[in-house]
């Protein structure tokens, strides 16, 4: 497997992962309350960290495969 098509499935992953956790606490995680010694808040920190992971490998996968189309990478 390229290196650009695994740093592809691991954006997919992360990004599924970020709007999963999100997702869950907006809908059901009500404010104040903790849960598995975690906040609403924090979830929410984590939610989004795990977004900006997403974006930032996906950029690093275009930018692999551009060197792969220039021949700079095999």
């Amino acid at each position: 497997m390229k290196l650009s098509k695994f740093l592809h499935v691991i954006s997919v992953v992360f990004g599924l992962i970020g709007l999963a956790m999100w997702f869950f606490t907006v809908l059901f995680w009500p404010s104040g309350v903790v849960w598995w010694g975690s906040t609403r808040e924090f979830m929410m920190m984590c939610a989004v960290t795990s977004l900006l992971a997403a974006i930032w490998l996906q950029i690093a996968t275009i930018h692999h495969i551009m060197l792969e189309k220039k021949g700079e990478i095999i």
